[in-house]
């Protein structure tokens, strides 16, 4: 199988419609004007496979666990983990705090890869990392399918991405998007519905 370029994964997330433009709230409260949904890319299990190898071959050591931070990160997680033969897990959020649940372990020693889909601000892998690291494991680093991050993430640990994609962020009380009166995305808050007949 041939090697993803980063052209190539642009090229895909443009392909799949996974770069969104418009006015979008992030997890961490910020507005921006693009948004990236890789989730529409990962809905074709070829393809997360392809970008999994991309992604496992930037840490080619042994890895024990991938750890995802996330619900976005959970399928390229599983690939990322089927590539270096290693168990897949999650974290999930009790109470605000990051936490193993499903009976979930780390054990001392082990090797762990975070493994991201997009990286903006870096705190939900920042604090896997802390977690990971209170189970007594080794984190070997952080892979993302896009590196949005724009200033010092300062997680201690290599952080690598397959393709770069600043992120311009604006505060709600700064945001230029919100003085022009554009509508407002939750991105992940959007259900849709089945057409039901009558």
């Amino acid at each position: 199988m041939s090697k993803l370029g980063k052209l190539d994964v642009v090229g895909l997330l443009q392909e799949h419609g996974a770069i969104l433009n418009g006015h979008f709230q992030l997890p961490s409260g910020f507005h921006t004007q693009t948004y990236i949904q890789t989730s529409l890319v990962m809905q074709y299990p070829n393809l997360a496979q392809k970008v999994a190898k991309e992604m496992a071959s930037k840490f080619p050591q042994e890895i024990n666990v991938v750890i995802s931070p996330s619900v976005g990160s959970m399928v390229i997680g599983q690939e990322v983990a089927r590539v270096k033969k290693a168990r897949s897990i999650f974290t999930e959020r009790i109470n605000g705090v990051m936490v193993l649940k499903r009976d979930f372990k780390i054990s001392e020693g082990e090797r762990a890869l975070v493994v991201d889909d997009v990286l903006n601000t870096g705190r939900m892998c920042s604090e896997a990392i802390n977690l990971a690291k209170g189970y007594g494991a080794k984190v070997i680093g952080v892979v993302a399918i896009v590196d949005r991050s724009t200033g010092d993430l300062t997680m201690n640990t290599p952080v690598r991405g397959l393709i770069s994609y600043p992120l311009q962020l604006y505060t709600p009380d700064n945001c230029p998007l919100c003085r022009q009166k554009m509508p407002l995305t939750v991105p992940g808050s959007t259900i849709h519905h089945a057409h039901q007949e009558g």
